[in-house]
């Protein structure tokens, strides 16, 4: 009980952090590319007229000045608590650290290097360069700056990637824990390269709204028409084209999830018994009452594509899919990432593979410590062929495995449902603005797409958050996918001493939140106009 409270206490104090850091990084990484955009049509603007200063200059200067102000607010921001969340891994989770530091380690080093050198230089020139550097290099600091956010995030998502599919490794007996044995198997793994893309998309996607919502505040207070335009137009280009990849790469994600995580996509689809040409619940509502143990329907109402799962999971309309009560009693055929046909073992199967994993580590240790080698050599090639079932050593019963289930499934289509919704919406606004630039009619005078646009703001953060929701929900109760699961994880502190740090972080982010929304708003309400 005290374990698991302890558990308990460290998840929700990490995704606490983790989900605030979240409201800030995506405008941060989007806005970068918007800003850079606006700032070569300026650069564009003054070569065109020998750096005569112009009222077209002027116009995309005080554009790329404004949206940047409201990038340097999230980036302040995104950089504190980014801090905060990565600490977590050495005062929370210092046994997961030490299993996977020599792994998890080198990406977060990179990204530090990234983030305080590369885009901390270059953000100070974009930031307070203006008038003191040439526009050519000021120009470039911006894209630099832009490029680095996101290559800061790339380093991130990689380490997460891993996480979810461990691969380029070895563990090493003798020290307890996982080294890097391939560096560049865990930079392109087809996780790793997926969720860098699919990440990467939601969030310019996320800034585009934002800055379309923002654009429609002014269009609806008469204010600075132009502005908001010109900015809806850049928005809705570079909205609509990452809205696309984005759900290119959401299928590829989920694919590989099929692949590597079959659990989670079970739980995403709150399928329980699988089948051949598996459905794809397109709207449902769980029934709260099924469990792994009972025979309820799964669903108190749904609506299905005919062989959809089966598609997305194995490119194949009747190909079987696993559900939750299959992956947990195994046996099973299915194929695996190198085209090898296997059975699927049981989670007891597993359970017990992962305990003569652990049993063969602890015999390793003492035969090393008594200088038996033969004894080491047979429990050293005994941990060797069980170590991909090692983290089941530490369950106690199959229910353990089986993730959130009403949690994943619905932030799954959540994220989905907003995700159609915000290709048809930049679609609408691109093609307002078009019939706006025929003279067809004021964009600014339909209203009623001016509330839609800023009560879209909201919602796509909504739809940011339950990508990870599902991402990191779905693929409980693991740290590293059947190696490590979090009660083997955590450290050994008091969960009254987290439940304590907690509470001061909710409350720290809370009034951090409060004041970047203060300052973002006051920066909206002033607009470009004072900007000089």
């Amino acid at each position: 009980m005290i374990l698991s409270s302890l558990v308990n206490a460290s998840r929700l104090q990490f995704a606490m952090t983790a989900m605030f850091h979240w409201i800030f990084v995506p405008l941060t990484l989007g806005l970068g590319f918007i800003v850079a955009f606006m700032e070569t049509k300026y650069y564009i603007e003054c070569k065109r007229n020998n750096n005569a200063v112009t009222q077209k200059s002027e116009f995309w200067k005080r554009a790329t000045k404004f949206w940047g102000r409201l990038f340097a607010i999230n980036f302040a921001i995104g950089v504190a608590t980014g801090i905060i969340l990565e600490f977590q891994f050495g005062t929370n989770w210092s046994n997961y650290s030490w299993f996977v530091g020599d792994i998890f380690g080198a990406p977060l080093a990179i990204e530090g290097i990234f983030a305080f050198f590369m885009e901390s230089t270059f953000f100070a020139v974009m930031y307070f360069g203006w008038d003191k550097v040439s526009k050519k290099f000021h120009l470039a600091s911006t894209w630099l700056t832009a490029i680095g956010a996101n290559l800061s995030a790339v380093w991130i998502l990689i380490a997460n990637s891993w996480m979810q599919y461990p691969v380029g490794m070895q563990f090493n007996p003798d020290t307890a824990r996982s080294e890097m044995v391939d560096f560049w198997s865990v930079v392109f793994s087809p996780v790793a390269i997926n969720k860098l893309f699919h990440t990467n998309t939601s969030a310019f996607m996320l800034a585009c709204v934002v800055v379309i919502g923002i654009s429609a505040w002014y269009l609806l207070k008469n204010r600075e028409i132009e502005f908001a335009k010109q900015s809806m137009k850049i928005a809705g280009v570079f909205g609509l084209v990452s809205a696309l990849l984005l759900a290119f790469s959401g299928d590829g994600s989920a694919y590989q999830v099929g692949k590597h995580q079959p659990m989670k996509l079970a739980a995403m689809e709150g399928l329980y018994n699988g089948e051949n040409g598996a459905p794809l619940v397109a709207f449902g509502v769980l029934n709260p009452q099924k469990e792994v143990d009972n025979n309820e329907d799964p669903y108190l109402f749904d609506i299905s594509i005919p062989y959809g799962l089966s598609l997305l999971a194995e490119r194949d309309i009747d190909a079987f899919v696993p559900g939750i009560n299959d992956i947990i009693d195994g046996g099973y055929t299915y194929t695996d990432y190198n085209g090898q046909t296997k059975t699927a073992l049981s989670f007891y199967e597993k359970k017990e593979r992962g305990e003569a994993a652990i049993g063969a580590l602890r015999k390793y240790k003492q035969a090393k410590e008594a200088g038996n080698d033969s004894l080491k050599n047979s429990a050293y090639n005994v941990l060797q062929e069980n170590f991909e079932y090692f983290g089941y050593g530490f369950m106690k019963d199959h229910n353990e495995v089986v993730p959130p289930v009403a949690l994943t499934f619905y932030a799954f289509h959540i994220m989905v449902i907003l995700g159609g919704y915000f290709i048809l919406f930049f679609l609408v606004v691109l093609h307002f603005l078009n019939r706006d630039a025929r003279n067809k009619y004021k964009f600014e005078s339909q209203k009623w797409f001016m509330y839609i646009a800023i009560i879209s703001v909201p919602l796509v953060y909504i739809c940011s958050q339950a990508g990870w929701i599902v991402a990191e929900v779905g693929r409980q109760p693991w740290t590293i996918q059947d190696l490590l699961p979090v009660q083997a994880s955590v450290s050994g502190v008091s969960a009254d001493n987290v439940y304590t740090t907690l509470a001061i972080f909710f409350v720290l982010f809370t009034i951090l939140l409060i004041a970047e929304m203060g300052i973002m708003f006051n920066q909206i309400k002033k607009g470009p106009e004072n900007i000089k």
